[in-house]
């Protein structure tokens, strides 16, 4: 015969407080993630990790804050923070000093950095910038190192053009009223430019200098202490980038405008979903690497020729080896 077991106010209590009970509640492990910059739509698959339960399936309740990724970088070194998502040249720049950093999830395949001109300017490439007039937001930028490399490439220098220092808010600016006559920056600007009407050549800065936009890092005790937590973070980020490249990228924006950037002007969503759609899902966030061996695939060869060039500029003063500082995230906890 089924007996039924009819649950008391007592014995309910004794359930809540409960170590079992206590233990399903705390299962979750708390981890905060720092990235670069401000809250911003293109952060958007991390935001609907969380919104959807990804980071919670995987055991993981995460608190994103941000700062600049020289910052992040020392408060990961210090363990001050769990993981971090700041830009690759600055992690290179960071374990060329001996911080305990590490990368385990290539998150961006490649950089997203362009020359851009008008496309009735004549500029189709580096070779065609002898005498012009080239806009960079800083001589500390990564597009500073990208213009240096790319003119060398096409047997020019800096003595050959003129660059001019315009901050981030006028850069695109400058170049649409004529000012300069061409910008290196980011190639998601192309998309502003159509959108407003300005048709633009552009030449991507990955094509001659590997490099990597944001990327997951961790402390090195971390990883080499709780391999557990650092895979599981990084398979939830993979899922993350996967639901929004499986045909979710508009609801992903939505999440991301809504509850994280809401400040972002709502008008700029069809700007978003045309980079998301155009640069992002096919050639940012997934690479010939990445089809082989999933997203964040580490590639090895690209970070050992981008911290090579970054110390042959004089941006580092020695070249860490890429082994040393990169992990491929299949690897984790083997």
């Amino acid at each position: 015969m089924i007996q039924f077991r009819v649950t008391t106010a007592a014995s309910l209590l004794a359930l809540l407080t409960s170590p079992f009970f206590v233990s399903l509640a705390d299962a979750a492990d708390k981890v905060v993630m720092q990235i670069d910059g401000a809250a911003a739509p293109f952060y958007a698959p991390l935001y609907a990790g969380v919104e959807n339960g990804i980071f919670e399936k995987n055991g993981i309740e995460v608190e994103f804050i941000y700062a600049a990724a020289a910052d992040i970088l020392t408060n990961i070194a210090a363990g001050n923070v769990d993981f971090g998502f700041p830009n690759g040249d600055a992690v290179v720049a960071a374990a060329a000093n001996g911080l305990p950093v590490k990368v385990v999830h290539t998150t961006y395949q490649r950089g997203i950095g362009a020359l851009l001109a008008k496309a009735d300017s004549g500029i189709t490439g580096y070779k065609d910038l002898k005498g012009k007039k080239i806009a960079v937001t800083s001589l500390a930028s990564p597009n500073y190192l990208q213009l240096q490399v790319g003119l060398k490439l096409a047997g020019l220098s800096l003595d050959d053009v003129s660059v001019e220092v315009v901050q981030t808010g006028a850069i695109v600016q400058s170049l649409q009223a004529g000012q300069v006559d061409a910008i290196v920056f980011s190639e998601l600007r192309k998309y502003n430019l159509e959108a407003d009407g300005t048709k633009v050549t552009m030449v991507l800065s990955n094509d001659f200098l590997p490099s990597f936009g944001n990327v997951v890092v961790t402390n090195a005790a971390k990883l080499s202490e709780n391999p557990d937590l650092v895979k599981r973070f990084t398979t939830a980020v993979t899922q993350s980038y996967e639901w929004v490249i499986d045909g979710h990228v508009n609801e992903a924006l939505d999440i991301a405008l809504d509850k994280y950037a809401p400040t972002w002007p709502k008008d700029q969503k069809g700007i978003l979903t045309t980079a998301f759609e155009q640069t992002f899902v096919p050639t940012v966030w997934q690479s010939p690497l990445t089809k082989e061996k999933g997203l964040g695939a580490a590639d090895f060869a690209g970070w050992q020729k981008n911290a090579d060039i970054l110390a042959e500029y004089k941006v580092i003063d020695d070249a860490p080896k890429a082994e040393d500082f990169v992990v491929d995230p299949s690897t984790i906890g083997q």
